[in-house]
């Protein structure tokens, strides 16, 4: 049987003894906060960045009670992976958040959890999806950092639950191990570029790891690098269409190297792909320990993120086709188009046969 907990985002929660084989029972939902307006974007409703890391926040909690359910050494569950999430109704400034995570997997060293996101309209009482992730963990010792310990088995009402899980499992850890292969690319600044050219819009950002980006271990936590590279995508895109912008969906996000506190991390975003109203986006984040630790600079997390134009109605807009110059990134072009075509072809699919349902 799967656990769930429902989270009001960023309000406490309060703990309960776990029961045998689970790390904790449910919960009572602790009272939300409104979306404020220092959480909006440019085009005013909730940046997508704070949702990502609310997403993180709920997953991590689950997974690390999860982990911690049974006797053995006490561990914080890492952030390895973000499926693709479909941002799929916008949050409102003055709407209340509620996140509700369950966990849906365990490998011998992983969890899987599925994470929901309502927004909540306090004055109607009305209620509506915006987000779902689906998230993946691995449970880190408190005494030696580098050590992935065991996650306590799940029960599963039916057989076809574990097989399907261990299915999605191997499925994400092949996908993984193909993207950290192609990480080698590098972003360059472009003198002079040419509007609507992938050099055009490309951006850095450089941020230095402080202990209020961290866990208890020391390394940053996945939902602050979640909003850090959201702003980076968001503001290639932007400066693509000059036009207010909204995250539409983030592919698989990967965490393939921990980040430590003292790091300093430069997250680069380019244009990848533009169809007649989306733009992807990848972004990956590099780091630099150069703090007590005389490692030369890494790959630590790469993703592909998908935004929309939008007029200052809220209406989608046309997206300026980008401009293609060298060979890499006509080919990154045809990349991401065969992304493109393959998500519509699977979302077409999905409301096809929820129609017949």
């Amino acid at each position: 049987m799967a656990r769930q907990l429902s989270q009001w985002a960023m309000g406490s929660l309060r703990a309960a003894a776990p029961g045998p084989g689970w790390g904790f029972k449910l919960p009572c939902p602790s009272p939300g906060r409104i979306m404020r307006p220092d959480d909006a974007n440019i085009a005013g409703n909730v940046h997508g960045g704070t949702i990502l890391k609310m997403i993180e926040e709920a997953g991590a909690i689950i997974s690390t009670r999860h982990c911690n359910s049974q006797a053995g050494e006490p561990c914080v569950a890492a952030l390895a992976r973000v499926e693709r999430t479909d941002f799929l109704s916008p949050m409102c400034i003055g709407e209340v958040a509620n996140v509700s995570a369950e966990i849906t997997y365990t490998s011998r060293h992983s969890v899987e959890v599925q994470v929901n996101v309502m927004s909540e309209n306090i004055l109607t009482g009305a209620k509506k999806l915006t987000n779902k992730a689906t998230l993946w963990y691995v449970p880190l010792s408190l005494k030696n950092v580098n050590k992935v310990l065991e996650v306590p088995p799940m029960q599963y009402t039916r057989k076809e639950q574990e097989d399907e899980g261990k299915k999605r499992y191997e499925e994400q850890k092949l996908d993984r191990l193909e993207t950290k292969q192609r990480n080698g690319d590098v972003i360059f600044p472009i003198i002079n570029p040419e509007p609507h050219t992938v050099g055009y819009s490309q951006s850095s950002l450089i941020h230095l790891v402080g202990p209020s980006d961290c866990t208890l271990l020391g390394f940053v936590h996945g939902g602050v690098t979640m909003k850090l590279m959201d702003e980076v995508a968001g503001i290639v895109a932007a400066r693509h269409c000059k036009t207010n912008i909204v995250t539409a969906s983030v592919d698989a996000i990967n965490f393939h190297e921990k980040i430590k506190k003292g790091c300093v991390i430069t997250i680069s975003g380019r244009m990848t792909f533009t169809s007649n109203k989306s733009m992807e986006i990848e972004v990956f984040v590099d780091a630099d320990p150069f703090v007590d630790e005389p490692r030369e600079r890494y790959r630590a997390v790469s993703a592909f993120f998908t935004y929309v134009s939008l007029s200052k109605e809220g209406k989608p807009l046309p997206v300026p086709q980008l401009l293609t110059e060298t060979e890499d990134e006509k080919r990154r072009f045809e990349e991401g188009k065969g992304r493109y075509l393959q998500t519509k072809a699977k979302r077409q699919a999905q409301m096809q046969q929820a129609a017949q349902q």
